[in-house]
């Protein structure tokens, strides 16, 4: 029996990595678009049996990117997979701002590609589409928590490309019949998230500190609520979505909320420091109740031009249609997170010695 296969675009992010071990385990092939840098940034596969292009067994990488459609048509045309997980993306809300006709080309007009390209193949009908949405397609929608129901209120260009995507994956399901399906996932992290996100540079800051190497950790809006989750439990209902028999959209999150400040708190306790705020606005600080040292500062440029202010799941359609239910609670994904950010600064302190 041919093994079933896979295509996994952003297959060296978070995500990607956790979904190729994850397929891998379940006797998958899996193939995996890859962009040509310089650094190949593929430490998150190196154990999972990465092979280069043209390579059989284990992960098959194929050089491409979601801004060429040429190089999609091809690789869609000659690996014919069984499904496409689409997680590539200009993912940094904030940088999106920044890059914002970029993130559009890659996160908007790159998911049309890969569809056009389905089509253009002749596998509509045989491949089976999972779009990576995102719960900050919500931004400010007025109405919490937010379901499949609640309007979409995007508020960085990062969102309205996510926006695009969703909707252009919806329309395809409904004029061509295909299997597609999107999986509006709020917040999931893990120690493999990068470090430029807040809730990794929180746990690197505290794993710093508890070295003796610490530098005052810079943040932007502490109030922001986010739905956190644990990426490997996210991967695994990507799969089950695409296993029904009726695509459909779904809400994916702990149905939980903390904000930034809360995270950076537990973090700090996840190594018995405790943390005093004093002033207030850009002026707030953190410090060290015991021994009165800085560790945390408000830096204005983290401050996004709008910002999402609360955002929380209702997963209750995933948990009855799915049967999926997030397990860890966000106590445990900071210890998670600050004990593997520890054993790495450990390591790399072994390695230069």
């Amino acid at each position: 029996m041919t093994a079933r296969s896979a295509l996994i675009t952003g297959i060296t992010g978070q995500d990607g990595s956790y979904l190729a071990k994850f397929l891998l385990d379940k006797g998958y092939e899996v193939h995996g678009l890859r962009r040509r840098v310089s650094q190949p940034h593929i430490e998150r596969l190196a154990s999972y049996g990465l092979r280069d292009e043209g390579a059989s067994g284990g992960i098959v990488l194929h050089y491409g990117d979601m801004t060429d459609s040429s190089s999609i048509n091809r690789i869609i045309s000659e690996v014919r997979p069984h499904e496409i997980y689409n997680l590539a993306a200009q993912s940094h809300v904030r940088v999106s701002f920044d890059t914002a006709e970029y993130t559009n080309n890659v996160n908007a007009t790159g998911t049309m590609r890969i569809l056009d390209a389905l089509r253009n193949a002749r596998v509509v009908d045989k491949t089976r589409f999972y779009q990576a949405s995102s719960s900050e397609m919500f931004g400010n929608a007025g109405r919490i928590p937010q379901d499949e129901q609640t309007p979409f209120e995007p508020q960085s260009p990062y969102a309205v490309s996510k926006l695009n995507a969703h909707w252009s994956t919806v329309n395809f399901r409904n004029g061509y019949g295909l299997h597609a399906s999107c999986g509006i996932l709020f917040n999931h992290e893990s120690a493999r998230r990068s470090p430029t996100f807040v809730t990794r540079k929180i746990t690197r800051a505290v794993a710093r500190y508890q070295a003796d190497r610490g530098q005052t950790l810079k943040l932007g809006n502490l109030e922001a609520r986010r739905d956190w989750g644990h990426a490997p439990e996210y991967v695994e209902v990507m799969w089950t979505i695409l296993q029904q028999e009726i695509p459909d959209d779904y809400v994916i999150g702990t149905g939980e909320t903390q904000s930034v400040r809360t995270f950076t708190e537990l973090a700090f306790e996840a190594v018995g420091r405790q943390i005093e705020w004093t002033g207030a606005g850009v002026d707030e600080q953190g410090v060290d109740a015991s021994s009165g040292e800085l560790l945390v500062a408000i830096d204005p440029y983290y401050f996004r031009p709008t910002e999402v202010n609360y955002l929380q799941a209702n997963p209750a359609k995933a948990e009855r249609k799915l049967q999926w239910k997030a397990s860890t609670k966000i106590g445990e994904l900071v210890r998670i997170m600050v004990a593997a950010d520890i054993a790495d600064l450990d390591a790399t302190n072994v390695d230069e010695s």
